[in-house]
């Protein structure tokens, strides 16, 4: 029994050492580390702190060093003209009433994105506007000369191509996947060739952003908001996510310097490609339209509608004839979703129509009379000639989207009244020799204030249309064009 007894307590002990000893070697769970301050009043607080180990930190180096080689460098030669107003030429059919001074060239610069092997590169319209000679270069330090295959002042969108195969094209993900604060890289070469390549970090500040143009008017566009820095010559670049795709293309800042301040936006890729597509294969872009003015829904008006919640945008006006008239909707009708997609102001519902080509179909959920409902519409496009309401108010006509002139741009050049040209697009006005930024003053004689009123002129003549105005500059000039 003695012995019995001595055999297990010698067991007891062993287990015991050896408990000891796995405990003692074992890994310890780091504790978290502490901070004791004292507060006013002299109380001793205990704050908990964080020690991050390297894996707690994004990893940036697969991303950057795979999508830099798929950014390029674009430098442009701009052949400028001083123009002056020849009314001889124009009233006599000679040329388009510009008369041109002794030309100057100068030299201009920002980034592109190979999108595809055969030397497809998409940058941004402004880099490339104008520009009689385009020069690519590649991370590697090739050079090749590029043409333009097709511009989109609408999105600032723009296609170039270099006469190369192989190229490292870079992949293209999805910006609608885009959460806010995840990390995203930007990648061009900002202030010229010297930071060629230039990388750098932040992350998604907003999505669905608008921003001022040089007008100080909102145009209603859907930009990626990011603190990723960006400065002049990055436009045109990549912004990537943590895989290294395409998520946007870097197009513009605001700041009141003209170097970055913390704000810097991007077209996204979503939108990019469907232009790109289209500038690829015809041109031009092929833009869908729904045809309707509308506003964001706020308590005001969700209180004079009885809606259950403020959410969706409200149409304000369907214009006659429209694929909004032909799918049933009406004045006051609020669009809560596309396709089954959620809108929430008018910038979510362009950017939703974007997506779409005329004659492509989508489903429109609304509401009216608080009821939930569905209509069924069919997109259609711009037709010359035939004016078009955009969803911020402007009209299309004739490749040109007008506006009314704002109070301050009509008191800087001594107008009363006139109507601007925001953008310019393939069409009878950008042919005749109209330039963004103009302010038309007359149509046929007759004096005009609202885009309306310029559509009004043209469509009572009977076979030219003749149009005055000023530019950007306070220079007259004069251009007419054939019905």
């Amino acid at each position: 029994m003695k012995n019995m007894t001595t055999v297990l307590l010698s067991i007891l002990a062993g287990g015991l050492t050896a408990f000891g000893v796995v405990k003692a070697t074992a890994p310890q769970p780091a504790s978290e580390p502490t901070t004791v301050v004292t507060d006013a009043a002299g109380n001793t607080v205990e704050y908990r702190t964080v020690n991050l180990a390297d894996s707690d930190y994004p990893d940036f180096t697969y991303a950057a060093e795979t999508a830099v080689e798929s950014v390029v460098y674009v430098e442009v030669t701009v052949q400028s003209q001083s123009r002056s107003i020849d009314p001889f030429e124009f009233f006599f059919g000679f040329g388009n009433g510009y008369g041109f001074g002794q030309p100057r060239e100068q030299r201009g610069s920002g980034s592109g994105v190979i999108i595809r092997p055969d030397g497809y590169i998409v940058t941004n319209n402004h880099v490339v506007a104008g520009a009689t000679s385009i020069q690519v270069t590649l991370n590697n330090n090739q050079q090749y000369e590029a043409t333009v295959v097709g511009t989109d002042p609408a999105t600032d969108v723009a296609i170039i191509k270099v006469d190369a195969t192989n190229l490292p094209a870079i992949s293209l993900g999805n910006s609608d996947a885009l959460r806010l604060g995840e990390w995203v890289l930007a990648i061009g070469s900002p202030l010229g060739a010297q930071l060629r390549s230039t990388i750098t970090a932040g992350i998604v500040s907003a999505k669905g952003r608008s921003m001022p143009d040089n007008s100080g008017e909102f145009k209603i566009e859907s930009f990626i908001q990011t603190d990723a820095a960006v400065n002049p010559g990055n436009s045109g670049g990549a912004l990537v996510n943590k895989k290294g795709e395409l998520v946007g293309i870097n197009t513009a800042i605001v700041s009141q310097t003209g170097s970055y301040t913390g704000y810097s936006f991007a077209v996204p890729v979503n939108i990019v490609k469907r232009v790109a597509d289209d500038l690829m294969d015809f041109g031009s872009v092929k833009r869908a339209l729904l045809g309707i003015t509308m506003g964001t829904v706020d308590k005001k008006f969700a209180d004079e509608m009885k809606l259950s919640s403020v959410s969706g945008v409200y149409i304000n006006e369907v214009l006659k004839g429209s694929a909004a008239e032909k799918a049933g909707l009406k004045k006051n009708d609020v669009i809560v979703a596309i396709d089954g997609q959620k809108v929430t102001d008018a910038s979510s519902v362009q950017a939703k129509v974007n997506n779409y080509h005329p004659g492509d179909k989508a489903t429109i959920t609304y509401i009216r009379d608080g009821k939930q409902q569905e209509a069924q519409v069919v997109f259609q496009a711009v037709i010359q000639g035939e004016a078009v309401v955009q969803t911020d108010g402007g009209v299309i006509f004739y490749g040109a989207t007008l506006k009314e002139a704002d109070t301050e741009t009509l008191r800087r050049l001594g107008l009363k009244g006139g109507v601007e040209i925001v953008t310019l697009s393939n069409g009878k006005m950008a042919e005749a020799g109209a330039r963004e930024g103009s302010i038309i003053t007359y149509v046929n004689g007759a004096a005009v204030s609202k885009p309306e009123e310029v559509v009004t002129k043209a469509k009572k003549a009977s076979r030219a249309i003749y149009v005055e105005g000023v530019d950007k500059n306070g220079r007259s000039f004069y251009f007419g064009f054939g019905k």
